[in-house]
């Protein structure tokens, strides 16, 4: 995939609408970078019951169904309590989508090569939550023990699954990839500085 930018920030948009056609022509006489990007698969299940299952490519997030409010939920990693948090929600996010929602929520930023998943706190009630960055081998369990009120899991900020009574959230990295293709001269670095401010002189 690759792709032209109609919209604001582009980050994944490597190609500029006014140079598309000779961009384009360079790929399709070979001159590219290809590069594969993992996605994450969330499931929300109960036990023999039938999973809602979707998949995202920047980040799953759990938060509040309608109005927003503090909710408390335990996180699990390999099976192993990690943590409990009373929070706005939780963001679960990929190396690619460290620069979206992610970073705006304070996480760190991830070069895409890199096989790790972070988990960043919606504003935590406390002053001890920090990011949490993990493998991304590790499968992430989400539980609630007070339940007050409808949750989701989002991802992508296109597909909402709602959690219902007695279910929990299991995020997994997807079986398969996102092929993304570069222009031949493309910097991940120089996308950060030109598209995000990077390392730029405040005066």
């Amino acid at each position: 995939m690759i792709g032209i930018n109609r919209g604001n920030l582009g980050f994944l948009t490597d190609l500029d609408p006014d140079n598309a056609l000779q961009q384009l022509s360079d790929v399709l006489e070979g001159r590219y970078i290809s590069e594969k990007r993992f996605l994450l698969e969330a499931q929300v299940c109960q036990q023999d019951c039938q999973k809602r299952i979707s998949t995202a490519i920047n980040e799953v997030v759990l938060h509040p169904g309608k109005v927003a409010h503090m909710i408390e939920f335990e996180v699990y990693i390999d099976e192993t309590f990690a943590f409990s948090q009373r929070s706005d929600g939780l963001i679960i996010s990929t190396p690619t989508g460290s620069t979206a929602y992610s970073l705006s929520a304070g996480g760190p930023i991830l070069t895409p090569s890199l096989d790790a998943i972070t988990l960043v706190p919606m504003f935590p009630h406390t002053l001890s939550a920090r990011p949490l960055v993990i493998n991304s081998s590790s499968t992430i369990r989400l539980r609630f023990s007070h339940r007050r009120s409808d949750l989701e899991i989002s991802c992508d900020s296109q597909i909402a699954l709602p959690i219902q009574e007695g279910e929990d959230v299991l995020i997994r990295r997807c079986d398969y990839h996102l092929n993304l293709i570069h222009p031949k001269d493309y910097s991940y670095f120089n996308t950060l500085s030109t598209k995000l401010g990077w390392s730029k002189k405040l005066f």
